[in-house]
């Protein structure tokens, strides 16, 4: 991975025609730092916000695409040390078909349950079209408001990068303990 003060000045000297595949690979710190360049003058803040949502979308889709079409590919005794049996793969379909969109939308907020969360998407075989609305819908306020602090406060962009960090783990602190409690919850009371 570069550092942070080489991917500035990378993408301040190449621009948009950069931050697109670095913003797919990094995302919220990429954002921050492009637009903190936007409020230099270096590039234009609505084209950053474009881009970044478009890099966003096209990296859900690889993972979705991961889920889809990749998993499947493997050895029936690697998915199963996986723990993708059938009987997983059908709950995970019917969570999907229930609750897709929710979950969906929690995975793209919290950001560190992301990409499990694209991955069984796509595994759960969710339309590509309602996955992409859902994911676009979920996309535009999370990049915004990575713009926006970009924007506003994106000169310490090395510590607004610890504390996503320290957010995304946090975040999945908590659902891990959420999963945990539905779990002990989920055996105790049958």
């Amino acid at each position: 991975m570069l550092g942070l003060e080489t991917v500035a000045a990378l993408i301040a000297k190449d621009g948009l025609v950069l931050l697109a595949p670095i913003a797919v690979l990094e995302g919220p710190i990429v954002t921050v730092i492009a637009a903190w360049l936007a409020s230099r003058g270096l590039l234009d803040v609505w084209s950053v916000g474009v881009v970044v949502i478009l890099a966003d979308l096209l990296g859900d889709a690889v993972f979705y695409s991961l889920g889809r079409w990749g998993l499947h590919r493997l050895p029936i005794r690697w998915r199963y040390r996986m723990g993708l049996s059938r009987a997983r793969l059908a709950q995970v379909s019917g969570h999907f078909q229930r609750n897709g969109v929710k979950t969906l939308v929690v995975g793209k907020l919290t950001h560190s349950a992301g990409a499990a969360v694209l991955v069984a998407a796509g595994l759960a075989r969710m339309p590509m079209g309602r996955f992409l609305w859902v994911n676009l819908a979920a996309t535009i306020p999370k990049s915004l408001f990575f713009v926006a602090i970009g924007y506003a406060f994106g000169s310490a962009y090395s510590r607004i990068d610890d504390w996503i960090a320290r957010i995304s783990l946090l975040l999945l602190g908590v659902i891990l303990l959420a999963g945990i409690v539905w779990l002990i919850k989920r055996t105790t009371w049958k």
